[in-house]
């Protein structure tokens, strides 16, 4: 009432005036302004971060007031740096700034919500069956079935209690474990680093059950191939820090001040102590602004563009009169360039070929341990060929033979490994006793001849079997393959810079558009400031180059710069490869508790790329021929017909990729069935494959015994990010509303892998997702579960960017009904031992894994692959095949399980990347830290997994980089196999323990560790491959070297042997759509380019308010003024984009910034936001993904070969994007489809 009568009185408010009546005084009431005054009041601040892989990490303060997120500013705390180096503060970002209004926003999934029909039909049968029975009831009647799946995506959720969800949850998962196996049940989550404790949840009760996670870094084509063939190392790179110690900075396809903003304060910074800085880009990013030099080459060929690059840098510095000392002895010390490599007779020419080996000369120069996988040398001391230490037959098995006498010579000491003599190994056979041979190399630019025969000099040895051989060295192979004239005489070398000859810069001038004189004057500083600094040159690479098709080749010819001069393992110099927050620093403390190997070995993993290609049915869609991309030196008859799915089954039944289903048959029905007949299960799955009455999954991915059945998606939105081909997902895989516009009878066919004429729709029985706001994933789920919001949790997050390792904490408590990943499985786990334990009791289950990287399993078949299906050998489980276990699960024990740590570690201990160390201790340390279990059962007496914290303490307990204990043991373990004494790395931190209040209070700089290849200093940044340099660790390679030449057989088939340029491939998705939907506009056909966005970390805040606001609001493609021009298009217009593989639509933003040819879309614009429907489809238009299908690449399916082994997320297929075209065109009518929502009309009404 006052404040209405304060209203009245308003015209009488004036009391005195002063300052001749420019001031005056009036009595009214002031309580307004408290509002604003305690606007920035709190009651706590609680640190958190945001799990969003967006490689930041940064540390925010989360404000409460009255139990409310009011707001968040940036921690400014970090650990101070040195001197000399800035801080690393300020970090963070307007995205990460707005999150705080997700927590109480309208997109909150605040209770469990069930598919309407799903839910219905559960209640039905609930009436009269238990639960399983009534999932079967559901699940496995394709009436019943279709109901639910044919309306995914198109709304009719109602709200549920978290009993009945857990329930159908659980029965689905029995029932599936039961009738198909449990390898039918499938996990995908990413980047563990964002938010550690979280994925280790499901993760843990997936494997637990015997599921199958899916890797995920190889899926979103953030994983660069190039770095496990050249290392042996998944992605290891520099701290930003790092980059302000660089003397020369090249930023190549990576968009530092959009998509890393919380570190390019480091970029600017290096400018102003002198550093140059050079961008690469093909379209005017905002890195671009920041650059001295700008070469803008045609997308996708900036391979062309760095091996121009090698070719100045190999001319100038490493064969002029005064080459650089300092390049050429790195060279011969730390990478492949003096490995001899045999010679092969073709026609008219010779082809190199594998690497010469111990076991290729009488006697095997005396190594009986693994003669196979010792590379050799010539030793410019004695003349002799040796083996030198280092190489991969060194790292396994010594201690087996010769009373473990050569245990110790996996190292990069210049000695030779037989009698450890010192010895210098040769470079360049050119000279005395060399001959001149014609060897050819494959060329792929389409101007010149498919093989270049070039001059090489070589030398003739005896072999083994008395037969005589030409070797060369990597060197000499590398001189020439760059076509550079050394006198040999011969054709297809160059003298000048001007030649038209592959790889000058004249040549690649025809292929980027990047005039030739930039392109020696960069080279030649790059390469001269490595030679005045010793190394400090850096590039910095990201997703602009890796997500095409043949992106190890633009990699590889960048790499190769970076090892010419000498740059890798340097501070200040090498690699930076920045897409996705891949470093997960403490992974082998968190390893054991995500796939619960503290209680069962092996996990179940599986190379996503492959699942997704399979099980979307992508590949019935493949219009890209093997014999297409095969090279010009290859057999071409050995590949015959055989499509890209027949290739990547052949590499799951050879042990090289993992599997997913295994078995058609149930691994739990195999081992019964041998256990039956009393025979071993190994040997019976053995006799069973070979006989063929036993068939692995992947021969026919349309056979309903083998569809993945039951599938979680958990801290991920694949549906609205990073699902390629999402289209075929929304087909095959879900079975509801889609716009494939493909012909399956246009695609190739396979000719191992079954092709059934009716394809498979809605494969998956139950999605479940969990997520805090309704995703595009969540739209298409059957249950959606709500999770707490990254202010309401405790876990774990680290980065490649920075050495700290951040919490998440819970702010507030988690709001509605929502609970963190750990509470929801943890409440599955224990619905589950209520429901499946009686129902499946104990059982023994059959585990397939692949020839595994950093394990013996590596050493493989060390030449010519062969097939046992084939009849080319016999089937070998862990050699020519993949390994088998028997694995024992009590389906009763789950939850006991989930919530302790297992016997494992005391009896098998813990390591990682080929070490082991005893944990018997940190065992005994985690009982006092969480408390131990008291109740009955397995579990008893073991250490204590009930919450969040207490997994995150397991973590930081078990992890070399947060227990100064373990990190000491870790270096002790390697020393035992490199012969060296690594331990002073690790002894002055060696009693500091992070726990997790610690972290809480301020950000702690994390421990060095064997497990990565650079070391946490206050004297020197972390930069990988620092361990390797300065400590002779060897790269984990066959070599034990960095390698410029890769051996595989299908390396060298496939023509990529040495790197070389490739250009994009045809996808052949536009010519069938052009002119077939017509609208009366002009079509455009534009490359498909898809980077990361401003105004969103993928798709999280795509839909938040503030960045809404901030941006265009919806989505948006970028195209060039000029092709705009010719469309007739204007800023803003509705434009549709379009292939065969489907369509969506979007605003078009008209800028110079775009070169033409190229259209831009932002990834992971979701379409929940301000999306009118298609004109081609007649359905709501599609996400950037629409438009794409993953294409597998050959040479990423290799494994059980050294470095190129399966690795979860390490080696691969990948999902590249990038090679794409699309029609566009503007818009004649936008539809927003408000009408009534209607099911998908049955195939045969479509078709007619």
């Amino acid at each position: 009432m006052s404040h209405f009568l304060d209203r009245l009185k308003f015209m009488s408010r004036v009391k005195s005036t002063f300052a001749d009546g420019h001031g005056e005084t009036v009595n009214e009431d002031r309580t307004w302004e408290n509002a604003y005054r305690g606007r920035w009041q709190h009651d706590k601040v609680v640190r958190s971060t945001h799990g969003v892989n967006c490689t930041g990490s940064c540390s925010w303060k989360v404000y409460v007031k009255n139990g409310l997120i009011t707001w968040e500013t940036q921690q400014t705390d970090y650990p101070r740096t040195r001197p000399d180096l800035p801080n690393h503060e300020p970090r963070g970002c307007p995205r990460g700034a707005s999150y705080s209004w997700y927590v109480y926003s309208a997109q909150r999934v605040k209770y469990p919500m069930i598919r309407g029909r799903l839910m219905q039909m559960w209640r039905e049968a609930r009436k009269t069956m238990d639960p399983i029975a009534a999932w079967e009831w559901i699940s496995q009647n394709p009436e019943r079935a279709k109901r639910y799946k044919s309306v995914r995506g198109l709304g009719g959720f109602v709200r549920a209690d978290w009993d009945t969800a857990t329930e159908i949850i659980a029965a689905a998962n029995a029932l599936t474990i039961k009738k198909f196996g449990p390898d039918r049940v499938i996990g995908f989550s990413p980047i563990p680093a964002m938010s550690m404790v979280s994925y280790a949840a499901g993760a843990r009760y997936l494997s637990l059950l015997g599921g199958a996670c899916l890797s995920f870094y190889d899926w979103y084509c953030d994983l660069p191939p190039a770095s496990p063939q050249i290392w042996g190392e998944q992605t290891d790179v520099p701290e930003s820090a790092d980059w302000y110690n660089s003397t020369y900075l090249m930023v190549w396809g990576s968009n530092v001040p959009q998509t890393r903003t919380p570190d390019a304060h480091f970029y600017t910074e290096v400018r102003y102590k002198g550093t140059k800085t050079v961008a690469v880009s093909s379209d005017f990013g905002e890195m671009v602004k920041f650059g001295d030099i700008w070469l803008a080459p045609k997308q996708g060929t900036d391979a062309a563009l760095a091996m121009a690059m090698g070719h100045v840098i190999l001319k100038e510095f490493h064969l002029s009169a005064n080459p650089s000392p300092y390049f050429r002895d790195y060279v011969r010390r730390y990478t492949d360039m003096p490995m001899l490599v045999l010679l092969k007779s073709r026609d008219g020419f010779y082809a190199p070929d594998h690497f010469l080996r111990a076991s290729h000369l009488d006697g095997a120069l005396g190594e009986q341990n693994n003669p196979d996988w010792k590379t050799l040398v010539l030793d410019a001391h004695s003349g002799d060929l040796v083996a030198p230490n280092g190489s991969i037959g060194f790292r396994w098995g010594e201690g087996a033979v010769n009373n473990g006498e050569k245990v110790g010579r996996w190292n990069l000491e210049s000695r030779n490994g037989g009698n450890g003599a010192d010895i210098e190994p040769t470079l360049s056979l050119l000279g005395e006793n060399a001959e001149t041979v014609s060897v050819g190399f494959p060329y792929f630019g389409g101007e010149h001849d498919d093989v270049l025969v070039r001059n090489v000099p070589a030398r003739r040895i005896r072999l083994a079997d008395g037969s005589d051989a030409l070797v060369a060295t990597v060197h000499d192979l590398q001189m020439a393959n760059y076509g550079l004239d050394r006198g040999l005489g011969g054709g297809n070398v160059a003298t000048s810079y001007d030649d038209d000859v592959a790889y000058t810069p004249a040549w690649q001038e025809k292929h980027t558009g990047v005039p030739r004189a930039q392109v020696i004057q960069v080279a030649r500083e790059f390469a001269q400031n490595a030679h005045d600094t010793e190394g400090k040159s850096m590039v910095i690479v990201g997703a602009g180059l890796n997500h095409w098709y043949h992106m190890d080749m633009i990699y590889r010819g960048i790499i190769n710069m970076l090892m010419m001069c000498g740059c890798v393992g340097k501070s200040g110099g090498g690699w930076a490869h920045y897409v996705g927050q891949e470093k997960l620093r403490p992974q082998f403390g968190w390893a054991p508790l995500a796939f619960a190997s503290d209680w069962v070995r092996p996990p179940r993993q599986m190379n996503g790329t492959s699942f997704f290609y399979a099980h979307t049915s992508q590949w019935r869609h493949e219009k890209l021929n093997v014999q297409e991309v095969l090279g010009p030196t290859a057999d071409r008859a050995k590949y015959g017909d055989l499509s890209m799915i027949d290739l990547n089954a052949r590499a799951e039944r050879m042990g090289w990729l993992p599997s997913a289903p295994q078995l058609r048959t149930n691994p739990l029905d195999l081992v019964a069935e041998a256990d039956a007949a009393g025979k071993d299960p190994i040997a019976h799955a053995v006799e069973q494959l070979k006989s063929g009455a036993l068939k692995m999954s992947c021969e026919n991915p349309d056979d309903p015994a083998n569809f993945p059945r039951n599938m979680f998606v958990w801290r991920s939105n694949i549906l609205g990010s990073s699902g390629k081909g999402h289209e075929y997902f929304l087909k095959y895989l879900l079975g509801t509303q889609n716009a494939v516009f493909g012909d399956e009878d246009a695609a190739i066919k396979p000719t191992e892998v079954t092709f059934e004429e009716d394809a498979a729709e809605g494969k998956l029985d139950l999605l479940t997702v969990l997520d805090f706001r309704m995703s595009t994933t969540c739209l298409y789920g059957d249950i959606v579960l709500p999770t707490a919001t990254w202010y309401e949790k405790d876990d774990l997050n680290t980065s490649d960017m920075h050495p700290f390792i951040h919490p998440l904490s819970e702010a507030v408590q988690p709001l509605w009904e929502s609970k963190t990943d750990w509470e929801i499985y943890k409440l599955l786990a224990k619905k589950f031992s209520e429901i499946g334990g009686p129902y499946l009791g104990k059982r023994r289950d059959l585990v397939l894994t692949p020839l595994m990287h950093d394990t013996p399993g590596e050493l493989g078949q060390a030449f010519e692959p062969r097939d046992w299906k084939l009849g080319e050998c016999d089937l070998v489980p862990g050699k020519t095949a993949p390994s088998m276990t028997v694995v024992e699960r009590d389906y009763n024990d789950i939850y006991r399980k989930f919530t302790s740590v297992g016997p494992l570690l005391d009896k098998l201990g813990n390591g990682g990347k080929g070490i082991n160390w005893n944990t018997e201790h940190e065992v005994h340390e985690l009982a006092g830290i969480n408390e131990s279990v008291r109740d009955e059962g397995v579990s008893q007496g073991r250490p204590r997994l009930d919450t969040a914290i207490d997994a995150a303490e397991m973590i930081l307990t078990f992890a070399p980089e947060t227990n100064g204990h373990v990190s000491v043991k870790a270096w002790e373990a390697l020393g035992k196999i490199t012969g060296r004494d690594h331990r002073h790395l690790a002894v002055g931190r060696e009693h500091d323990k992070i726990r997790f209040r610690d972290i809480q209070a301020q950000p702690r700089k994390i421990i060095s560790a064997p497990t990565w290849s650079g070391l946490e200093s206050e004297e020197v940044s972390y930069n990988a491959g620092y361990t390797n340099v300065h400590e002779l660790i060897p790269w984990r390679t066959l070599t034990g070297r960095q390698q410029f030449y890769q051996d595989h057989r299908w390396m060298l088939d496939f023509g990529e042997g040495s790197c070389v340029y490739k250009p994009a491939i045809d996808t052949k998705t536009v010519a069938p759509m052009l002119g077939k939907y017509p609208n009366g506009e002009k079509e455009l056909v534009l490359n498909w380019l898809t980077p990361h966005q401003k105004w969103g970390i993928h798709s999280t805040y795509s839909d938040n308010l503030r960045m809404l606001t901030l941006s265009r609001g919806g989505p948006h493609v970028w195209v060039s003024e000029t092709e705009a021009k010719q469309a007739g298009l204007v800023d803003n217009d509705w434009v549709e984009v379009f292939n065969v593989n489907g369509t969506l639509t979007a605003r078009v933003v008209v800028s110079q910034r775009v070169p033409v040819g190229m259209c831009l879309m932002y990834h992971a614009q979701e379409k929940i936001v301000n999306v009118p429907g298609a004109e081609t489809s007649g359905k709501r238009g599609g996400i950037h993904n629409s438009v794409t299908r993953t294409v597998l690449k050959p040479t990423h399916m290799i494994g059980g070969y050294a470095q190129q082994a399966y690795g979860f997320n390490y080696y691969g297929t990948v999902g590249a994007n990038r090679d794409e075209f699309v029609v566009l065109r503007k818009m004649k009518k936008v539809d927003w489809l408000e009408g009534p929502l209607v099911e998908e009309p049955q195939q045969e009404e479509k078709q007619s």
